[in-house]
């Protein structure tokens, strides 16, 4: 029996339904004459509040709401990958080609190509006994990711039933499954899941790996775990959608999901553009053929703004249940906190910090807790990382979304807008970014890296630390009252900001830099230091070792030596060892 109700009020996206109507909360309805995709939010004993997902406008009292029979669910499938969809998983080409440039309301599409024929190759067979989970078909879905068909996860039993590798649509049965009762089910290659509510799997597992991204600020100095999570503040200008394209385009992660939840109309559409012409730089194949964006700018009703980030990390999830590594790039969940705190005032919510709902702290920690390295049901290993934008209003990182934000986060990329605007990319700033991973990520690194990586890093680090008390005094009173060490570690400080932090996304050589040629670039400038100090240590000036053209080359090592060159990386160490005994025989 459908559930229906009548419209007894709207405001905006919200829309009132008197009396009882038999609907449960979560559930999704159809909304008015058009019926507009819509969900419960709030039950009360006369009256049901549903939140809709399209522009309301036109609707009227007495209009009729129809229940699904389901909660808010998105469709997994193959045709995920390399799609363009709007925040509840409509296919945007496909809503074109039914609507034009502007999306008509009440358009009815499916998700995914109910009709395209898959070439399947069937890994069970007739007698199998299946539990939740289990991998029985693998579908080529793009020329980069297979798509690994699995059991549903609150479904079990015998194969009674089998159909051979073929050619088959998404929702061709293809086994059929008798449980202990004796019932029996059709699995397809589409499940359908709530999006609010996490997939299961058998067990968290302990991050232990980096998320390689090729950006040195962050391997070195700030590094993510695969299964991490990370925040990116910054105000206006400052690069956080740069740097987020530059993390979807070179990190390790099988699968890129991007969502752009309430950003500009034009700058989703620069991502658009972007991504569908870009070459995924391992594979040499397009981009888009391990990446899915979800699309949801900020002139698009903010019911559908509030549920884009749930359906980006329903997605992930299923493709984590295959053992994929995922990384999500959330851009920004300032907008989605913005959607929450209007969606809160129209319920007549009491308002807490700034007008945000009392919640958010809730919404966000259950957001960034779906992140993780995790054992799925079927045994097998899968990683979901999430990196979140935040946007504070006027770069005021002390506002409520920052702060909750940084609650619930292991990384913290702060973006500045000083070295913004200097044209210091990345713009994360050293001094107030951070990384809880170190503990965690150390034994890979050595392993794999260096067991003097950490190491390192830590006198990398000290560096710019000691620059940075030093420039307080050098602002106060000049940097000749310095003595030499501290003119040394100023230079060193310039030469790790210049030639190490700083990164040019439109260099051949230093758009990506592997993990070795880092640590290579941190030997060879803490060699510098180290020979510096020793002329130094001997009362010869600063000045004249500024004089050499050493500094300015080793600068100029991310330029100067591609990613294959590791034997001109060893040069440079006898170059430093020939500056150090010019300078010492002609002074």
């Amino acid at each position: 029996m459908v559930k229906s109700g009548t419209i007894y009020g709207v405001n905006s996206s919200i829309i009132t339904v008197k009396d009882y109507t038999g609907f449960v909360m979560g559930e999704t309805v159809m909304v008015g004459e058009e019926r507009l995709i819509g969900e419960v939010i709030r039950i009360d004993k006369d009256r049901t509040i549903i939140q809709v997902f399209e522009q309301t406008t036109g609707l009227k009292g007495g209009e009729e709401v129809l229940s699904s029979g389901e909660p808010l669910s998105v469709t997994l499938a193959p045709g995920i990958i390399s799609n363009i969809f709007d925040g509840i998983e409509r296919p945007l080409k496909v809503l074109e080609e039914k609507s034009g440039s502007f999306i008509s309301r009440g358009v009815d599409v499916e998700s995914l190509d109910t009709e395209k024929l898959w070439d399947t190759k069937i890994l069970v067979k007739s007698g199998d006994i299946l539990k939740p989970g289990d991998i029985i078909a693998e579908v080529k879905e793009t020329s980069l990711i297979t798509n690994k068909i699995m059991i549903p996860p609150d479904v079990s039993g015998k194969a009674i039933a089998v159909v051979p590798d073929g050619e088959y649509t998404i929702n061709t049965p293809l086994i059929v499954l008798e449980d202990v009762n004796g019932n029996k089910r059709e699995i397809t290659m589409t499940q359908r899941w709530p999006i609010r509510i996490p997939r299961p799997v058998n067990r968290r597992l302990q991050v232990s790996r980096p998320l390689i991204t090729g950006q040195r600020v962050i391997d070195t100095l700030f590094p993510i775990a695969k299964g991490g999570t990370a925040a990116i503040p910054g105000g206006f200008g400052t690069g956080k959608t740069m740097t987020q394209h530059q993390l979807a385009k070179w990190s390790d992660a099988d699968i890129i999901v991007y969502i752009g939840c309430g950003e500009r109309g034009n700058e989703m559409t620069q991502v658009l553009e972007d991504f569908s012409g870009l070459k995924d730089p391992k594979s040499g194949n397009p981009l888009m053929d391990r990446t899915v964006l979800i699309a949801n700018t900020s002139n698009m009703p903010v019911a559908a703004r509030e549920a884009s980030i749930y359906t980006g990390i329903t997605i992930a999830e299923y493709y984590r249940d295959m053992g994929y590594d995922v990384a999500i790039m959330a851009d920004s969940t300032s907008r989605w906190a913005e959607a929450l705190r209007e969606l809160s005032g129209r319920l007549e919510e009491m308002p807490a910090e700034e007008g945000f709902p009392a919640y958010l702290a809730s919404r966000l920690a259950g957001f960034y807790e779906r992140a993780g390295s995790f054992e799925n049901l079927n045994e097998t290993s899968g990683s979901v990382s999430i990196i979140g934008a935040v946007s504070p209003q006027g770069g005021d990182f002390s506002e409520p979304v920052t702060q909750n934000t940084k609650r619930f986060v292991r990384t913290f990329w702060t973006l500045d807008k000083s070295l913004a605007y200097a044209r210091h990319f990345p713009a994360i700033q050293w001094l107030t970014s951070y990384s809880e991973y170190l503990t965690d990520l150390t034994p890979w690194y050595e392993e794999n890296v260096s067991e003097y990586f950490i190491d390192h890093r830590k006198e990398i680090i000290k560096l710019l630390n000691e620059e940075s008390e030093l420039m307080e005094i050098v602002k106060l009173i000049g940097s000749d009252v310095l003595p030499d060490s501290q003119k040394l570690v100023l230079e060193i400080a310039k030469v790790v900001r210049l030639g190490f932090v700083q990164q040019n996304a439109y260099h051949v050589f230093d758009t990506y830099v592997p993990f070795q040629k880092q640590m290579k670039m941190m030997e060879i400038i803490l060699y510098l230091y180290k020979k510096s100090k020793l002329l130094i240590d001997m009362n010869i000036p600063m000045s004249v070792l500024i004089k050499e053209p050493i500094f300015e080359k080793v600068i100029s090592i991310k330029y100067n030596v591609g990613n294959d060159e590791p034997e001109k990386l060893d040069g440079y160490f006898k170059e430093i060892d020939e500056f150090y005994d010019h300078v010492y025989k002609n002074y």
